[in-house]
């Protein structure tokens, strides 16, 4: 089991400072020779709130515009195309490795 660690008031504010200017868990470890994990469990317990912000993702394209990427084997409106007034009309997208395994169980 690992020993107890004596936190000190020093390296809670060194936490609290650097997350609030929006460092990272494991640049904070760097900055205090700890793990990043060690960081982590510190400032949840001292309620260390900031850190890095997170880039907005770029806007996806709409479903109906001809330059868009194509959909992924599955997904449901491709699915809704090809099956739509057929036997399968209604039916899940099974992947052919789900029905190979099915077998070999």
């Amino acid at each position: 089991m690992a020993e107890r660690r004596n936190w000190t008031e020093a390296a809670d504010n060194t936490i609290i400072t650097m997350r609030a200017a929006g460092a990272t868990w494991a640049a904070i470890g760097v900055q205090l020779g700890l793990s990043r994990n060690c960081i982590i469990e510190r400032g949840r317990r001292i309620n260390a709130h900031g850190g890095p912000v997170r880039c907005a993702r770029p806007p996806r394209a709409p479903l109906d515009e001809p330059n868009r990427e194509s959909l992924p084997a599955g997904h449901p409106i491709a699915w809704q195309v090809l099956t739509e007034g057929t036997l399968l009309d209604g039916t899940l997208y099974v992947p052919l490795s789900a029905r190979r395994l099915e077998r070999c169980s």
